[in-house]
């Protein structure tokens, strides 16, 4: 990870700046960084775009009870990945789930856990 990027997850970390106001700094960060490693697969002969075609860029976290939204949250993707060793109550067979899907640069739905039929669980999507 690079030291811009450290320097912008310390600032939202420390309250200077909201989730909001960092998302375009670490999409830019994160876009340089793809851009590079692009560069180096080409000269190496490999393919660095995933099979979706466009990489996710946020993931949004949904929480209902009883079929009522409670939590409704949007973070840029590095720092989703930087949180997802700390969402408690996942399982480490959902973080693998998670971490492969981020890894091949899906999109869409990739963890939904409904608690008995009820209306109320969780759901994970990269967009």
């Amino acid at each position: 990870m690079s030291d811009a990027l450290d320097e912008v997850l310390r600032l939202v970390a420390e309250g200077r700046l909201t989730a909001e106001e960092a998302a375009p700094v670490i999409d830019a960060l994160q876009a340089g960084e793809d851009a590079v490693r692009a560069g180096e697969s080409a000269a190496a002969g490999v393919s660095s775009e995933p099979s979706s075609g466009t990489r996710p860029r946020a993931v949004r976290i949904e929480v209902t009870e009883a079929g009522r939204k409670v939590v409704n949250l949007r973070v840029p993707l590095a720092l989703g990945r930087m949180a997802i060793d700390n969402v408690p109550g996942l399982s480490s067979d959902n973080v693998a789930r998670i971490r492969e899907a981020l890894d091949h640069g899906m999109t869409g739905p990739i963890l939904v856990v409904d608690e008995g039929g009820e209306g109320s669980g969780v759901r994970i999507v990269l967009e």
